[in-house]
């Protein structure tokens, strides 16, 4: 569990000091997306749109990979 933490912690921190850094040079999220000829509204209607496409077929496959799982969890010897 400290592992995870240690490397959300290093996550955070790199990101603080590259978002800093971009803002420094005046590179905002805006001039990002006007660069490469988005705008926010596309990036949302592209997030809930891979999101919508996504949702279902993790459901479909977690109806088949969790009850293997299950079964070969139970099916290990116990941990001494």
């Amino acid at each position: 569990m400290q592992a995870i933490l240690s490397g959300f912690l290093k996550l955070a921190l790199a990101s603080l000091l590259a978002g800093s850094l971009l803002s420094f040079f005046g590179i905002t999220p805006r001039a990002v997306l006007d660069g490469v000829g988005l705008t926010a509204e596309d990036l949302h209607n592209a997030v809930v749109s891979g999101f919508a496409w996504a949702a279902p077929r993790m459901l479909m496959g977690a109806v088949v990979i969790l009850p293997i799982w299950l079964v070969t969890y139970l099916m290990m010897p116990p941990r001494g």
